[in-house]
């Protein structure tokens, strides 16, 4: 279970999860690389990419000795597709929705599991069947000041934003409590049209607004 802490730790430091859906299996490993590159250190790859867990392998090969790096799965709908993406070298996986067998996997390769909810009783099954972060996805739909609303009854849940988080409303995110952010097509969206540096430069911009979050904190 250290090991498991350890995961969650290093998402949490990233503070920002590049959420990448490549159109190809190169553009999704460029994609990643040029997050990295400027110092997102945490990817969502998502299993809607082709190949994706050659991809996750790929990149948990490259930076398997970069301690700040941390490769995960997303989009992952059942287990099968979670112990492929453990099996190929990801670090946690994340899910579009709550799937029980998957936290059982999860749980029993002591690997984070982050599954979408949006419900007080979504939310409640998840934690009962050891979900480490909550996704609420989408968070654009919803607004920020659901997250005040869940630490009600949920006080010590972590939650993580998902879907219309932009480098301009990022800080009001973790104003009221965001325990990290998933940030897709603000951060990632030029690597579709195989626009690499600006995604580097994006993945700089959003590194840098964090810094000054956690700095005023």
């Amino acid at each position: 279970m250290l090991i498991k802490f350890d995961l969650i730790k290093k998402v949490k430091r990233a503070g920002v999860v590049a959420v990448v859906r490549g159109k190809d299996e190169n553009n999704s490993f460029e994609t990643a690389k040029a997050c990295i590159a400027g110092k997102i250190t945490a990817i969502e790859l998502a299993f809607t990419s082709p190949n994706a867990d050659i991809t996750i392998k790929r990149l948990h090969d490259d930076y398997k000795n970069n301690q700040d790096v941390i490769i995960g799965a997303g989009t992952v709908l059942d287990a099968q597709t979670a112990r492929m993406a453990i099996v190929a070298g990801a670090d946690f996986i994340v899910s579009p929705s709550f799937n029980e067998e998957t936290a059982k996997l999860c749980n029993l390769y002591s690997i984070p599991y982050m599954p979408g909810c949006f419900s007080p009783t979504e939310i409640q099954t998840a934690l009962s069947y050891g979900a480490d972060v909550i996704k609420i996805f989408p968070s654009s739909i919803v607004g920020k000041n659901i997250i005040k609303e869940i630490h009600g009854p949920f006080p010590n849940v972590n939650i993580m934003p998902t879907g219309g988080i932009s480098l301009e409303n990022m800080n009001e995110w973790f104003e009221v409590g965001a325990f990290v952010v998933g940030v897709g097509g603000s951060l990632v969206g030029p690597g579709s049209k195989e626009d690499y540096q600006t995604v580097t430069e994006n993945a700089k911009r959003f590194h840098e607004k964090y810094l000054d979050i956690v700095n005023k904190e």
